[in-house]
């Protein structure tokens, strides 16, 4: 899949979030990169075997301060691992918009122990 396909996956996701959670997404920006860097592998502790589908940076707004002055949030959806995992274009595009979904539960300050709970893995 091109990288163009693949970021319009990405798009509908974001598209797809109801107006009350979309607007909460202003200082967030959502990028697409083919995979993890060297950096982002190393602070993350991944080993070389493990797959990341997607990574959020920033500071969750469950910890945030009005006085706080923060540059923008970041999410990241890896594409390689994606298309490489999840084969049928239906697959792809629901694990895409689980993917960003997840991320932006970290944007919203859930953890993954808290995804896990509410059964969202």
């Amino acid at each position: 899949m091109d990288s163009t396909a693949f970021e319009q996956l990405v798009v509908e996701a974001l598209d797809s979030l109801p107006d009350d959670f979309a607007h909460l997404l202003d200082n967030v920006e959502v990028l697409v990169s083919r995979r993890p860097s060297r950096e982002q592998r190393r602070s993350l502790g991944l080993k070389p075997w493990q797959t990341l589908y997607g990574l959020y940076d920033g500071v969750p707004l469950t910890e945030r301060t009005s006085a706080m002055l923060a540059p923008p949030d970041t999410i990241v959806i890896f594409q390689d691992a994606l298309v490489r995992d999840f084969r049928s274009a239906s697959e792809l595009r629901e694990q895409v918009r689980r993917t960003v979904l997840h991320e932006i539960a970290h944007a919203f300050g859930i953890s993954d122990e808290r995804l896990h709970e509410l059964g969202a893995y």
